[in-house]
C-alpha cells in the first residue's frame, strides 16, 4: 500500500483482530524489532528504501500474529547491510515469537545460514534436502548455488 503511511500499513496487518490492547502490543513489538519503521512511522510507504519496505511488509504480516510466516525473496534488491538486518530479524521472529518461517530465497548463503532445514529445487523439482548446516558444505550445493566455495 504505497500511498499509505507506515503506521497504516502495519495496522492493515491486524485488520482481522479485535483485541485493541493486543494490537497495540504487537505494534510496539514490531517497532522494537524494526526501529527504522518507528523513525518513519508517519511517512508515506512509497518513500521508504527497499530494505525498509521489506521490514514494513514483514511487520505488517506479524501484526496478524501468524503461526507460519511465508517470506518470498526478502533479500531481493536490498543493500547488503539491510540483508543482514532482515536475516537477523527472521531468526529472532522464529526464536522469540515461535513463528515458523518458510523462506523462499535465491541468496543461498543467507538462507542456509539462518535456516534449520533446506530444499534445493531445479526446474520445480526437489533435488536435495537436508539440514541446512549439512547442505552448506555439500559440494553439489556449493557448485550450483554458492559459486563453488564458501
Amino acid at each position: 500500500f504505497p500511498l499509505m503511511s507506515v503506521k497504516d500499513n502495519l495496522l492493515m496487518g491486524a485488520f482481522t483482530r479485535t483485541d485493541k490492547a493486543g494490537i497495540e502490543q504487537t505494534l510496539e513489538s514490531v517497532l522494537t524489532r524494526f526501529p527504522r519503521l518507528r523513525e518513519r512511522f508517519n511517512q508515506q510507504a512509497s518513500t521508504l528504501s527497499g530494505g525498509e519496505q521489506q521490514m514494513m511488509v514483514i511487520g505488517r504480516a506479524l501484526m496478524a500474529r501468524p503461526r507460519l510466516l511465508l517470506l518470498d525473496e526478502p533479500s531481493l534488491g536490498i543493500a547488503p547491510k539491510l540483508v543482514q538486518d532482515i536475516a537477523r530479524a527472521i531468526v529472532a521472529i522464529s526464536r522469540d515469537e515461535g513463528v515458523s518461517v518458510l523462506l523462499v530465497e535465491q541468496n543461498s548463503r543467507m538462507a542456509l545460514s539462518i535456516s534449520n532445514r533446506a530444499y534445493a529445487l531445479s526446474t520445480g523439482q526437489v533435488v536435495l534436502s537436508g539440514a541446512s548446516k549439512d547442505l552448506m558444505h555439500d559440494e553439489r550445493i556449493k557448485a550450483a548455488y554458492l559459486g563453488g566455495e564458501l
